[in-house]
């Protein structure tokens, strides 16, 4: 019986979207690939268990079920939001068929909801950059006060240092010296956008795009190409136009970086594309225009590891990397009422900066 099944409905496993057939009592008698996929369970798990064993709130979706049994209607569609035990919900949107057929009457596809998954995604990062924001700011200062007496204690050390030893004893004070030095300089990096006076001007965002393209050819001249595709119809804006660049060009020069095997092969790419949006929700607010600037590389792509981590402190993919400039990009962009997104595979890198517009 079971192999019929699998066979009449084989055909499914070529969609996209995770479908489910259901007997009479709610018992899962197939599944395809998707669904197996989106439910995180083989085909034979879930032939032995039943659509209400699935979710932790499957009240709805199973008042549904029932309808489509009684053949109240030929299919039904809404918008779910389905708990599991110990995994993430999920965010779909259901659409339940009634079948003519005793054995399956009841055929159920679910779609995953990709705007409330973007939504989820944004507010998640907007409270993750608040919280390191906020711990930055509190771990710089920590280290900042004590910092100044080290180097102060290793500056008055070297002065009572004996004659007859100072060349020698001289090298070590010098390193705490210039460690402390180094730690000053990241905590400043790190206390830069709170310090930092917002300037609010009239900005164009291809004048931001061409100050960052002249400093990344000067400093990659050859075997890198900066292609533009520019919208000329985008409208000026308020904004700091100083933050504006500096969010642009850290983000433009890690892709620089991460290109450096394309450009020593001649064919490494850099893309500046600029679009206008409309109706779009950005940190959870809805706007009716906003900037769509895209800075795109055709690099290896962002370490499948750091992936949804490469906007936190201190966090980089490169050796010898500070991990700031992300960071840094985010909290300028977020002063402007903005968000940055990132997509990334092999071959393809797409940093996306959303902008509202006036």
């Amino acid at each position: 019986m079971l192999k019929n099944t699998l066979t009449s409905f084989a055909g499914l496993d070529l969609l996209t979207s995770a479908v489910i057939v259901l007997n009479g009592e709610g018992g899962i008698i197939f599944a395809n690939a998707a669904a197996e996929s989106l439910l995180d369970s083989s085909l034979k798990a879930l032939t032995h268990q039943k659509l209400s064993d699935l979710f932790l709130n499957a009240s709805e979706l199973m008042a549904v079920f029932e309808q489509a049994v009684e053949h109240q209607f030929a299919d039904k569609r809404q918008d779910l939001t389905l708990e599991r035990v110990g995994r993430e919900p999920l965010h779909v949107h259901s659409i339940v068929t009634a079948l003519d057929n005793p054995e399956s009457p009841v055929l159920i596809e679910f779609r995953e909801n990709v705007q409330q998954l973007k939504l989820d995604r944004e507010e998640r990062m907007l409270d993750q950059n608040k919280a390191n924001k906020e711990l930055i700011r509190n771990l710089a200062h920590e280290i900042k006060n004590p910092l100044g007496g080290i180097r102060g204690a290793a500056q008055l050390l070297e002065l009572e240092l004996p004659e007859r030893q100072l060349k020698e004893l001289r090298e070590y004070t010098q390193v705490i010296i210039k460690e402390a030095d180094r730690l000053q300089t990241l905590v400043d990096r790190l206390l830069a956008p709170h310090r930092l006076p917002h300037i609010v001007g009239d900005v164009n965002i291809h004048e931001v795009c061409e100050r960052v393209r002249s400093l990344i050819v000067a400093e990659f001249p050859q075997g890198l190409t900066i292609q533009r595709d520019y919208d000329l119809s985008i409208p000026e804006f308020r904004g700091d136009k100083e933050q504006l660049i500096q969010s642009v060009l850290n983000i433009a020069h890690n892709a620089a970086q991460a290109l450096n095997d394309r450009i020593r092969q001649g064919d490494a790419r850099l893309t500046f594309k600029t679009r206008v949006v409309r109706q779009i929700t950005v940190a959870k607010v809805r706007y009716r225009l906003a900037l769509d600037l895209h800075i795109i590389d055709n690099g290896p792509g962002i370490p499948p590891e750091i992936r949804n981590r490469i906007f936190y402190p201190l966090v980089s993919g490169r050796d010898g990397g500070s991990g700031l400039g992300l960071t840094l990009a985010q909290t300028f962009v977020d002063q402007h009422m903005g968000v940055i997104e990132c997509e990334s595979r092999p071959g393809c890198t797409d940093f996306r900066i959303l902008i509202p517009l006036p």
